[in-house]
């Protein structure tokens, strides 16, 4: 084999989606755990999704194998940072079968309920402090 040429394997049907998202709570990381840690809402998030609970790290975040519309995996992670918390959002999934367009349209849906996701818990979890005001520290 050449130098700079490699083995190249081609998985017919199956297409790659890969999300990422960030977003900054000013609370702190136990706080977005307790609340996330409600199955329920984790349908209200992701409807079309069945989510197998894979690893939950308490304050550090949860990590799920996802079935249904996707197959993968799904994780958030909540970094301390500052006087908060970055809730980092990865998924990991195969989407059978989908065009380029298809795909695209996916990463798209999946960015928007991430970001559905977190904005839910940050306008929930932030309520009532002011803009520029410290969170409380936890006990």
């Amino acid at each position: 084999m050449a130098l700079g040429s490699y083995p190249c394997v081609t998985l017919s049907g199956v297409s790659a989606l890969d999300v990422v998202d960030e977003t900054f709570l000013a609370v702190a990381p136990a706080r977005v755990a307790a609340a996330m840690a409600t199955r329920s809402r984790w349908r209200t998030w992701w409807p079309d999704l069945t989510l197998a609970l894979q690893d939950d790290r308490g304050p550090a975040g949860l990590r799920w194998q996802v079935t249904g519309e996707l197959r993968g995996s799904m994780e958030v992670w909540l970094e301390p940072v500052l006087d908060g918390t970055v809730l980092h959002y990865f998924l990991r999934a195969e989407v059978a079968d989908a065009a380029a367009a298809e795909l695209v349209a996916a990463a798209r849906t999946r960015r928007l309920s991430a970001k559905t996701m977190a904005f839910a818990l940050k306008a929930e979890l932030e309520a009532g402090r002011p803009a520029g005001q410290a969170p409380e520290r936890e006990r």
